[in-house]
């Protein structure tokens, strides 16, 4: 079983993560696995984290190594946080940074526009 799953959205590609945990032991794996998205031509993301319950300070750098790989010509836009991950990015000050939104359709439609 995969730990991501990617559909396309109204032009964006829509990832959920399959996992409890977005840490060092992931992390680059994850990392990876998004890069080949973004190398095939993928540069509007939308992250769905609903499923991850903790995310740490790997799995963040793993987020903005996505945001630099994407570029001026790309947008990542996260939504469905949870509190305690939503708390992180607002600690690390990384919701100014990202995008994040409460759901997956504001998500979709932010990228769209």
């Amino acid at each position: 079983m995969s730990f991501i799953d990617v559909i396309k959205e109204c032009q964006a590609a829509v990832i959920f993560l399959n996992l409890k945990r977005l840490d060092a032991s992931i992390a680059p794996v994850f990392k990876q696995e998004i890069l080949k998205l973004i190398e095939a031509g993928e540069n509007k993301i939308v992250l769905d984290l609903n499923a991850v319950e903790f995310i740490d300070s790997s799995g963040l750098g793993a987020l903005v190594s996505i945001l630099k790989a994407l570029g001026s010509g790309g947008s990542i836009v996260i939504c469905n946080a949870r509190v305690g991950v939503l708390g992180l990015f607002r600690l690390t000050r990384m919701d100014k940074v990202f995008s994040i939104l409460p759901s997956r359709e504001e998500a979709i439609t932010k990228i769209s526009t």
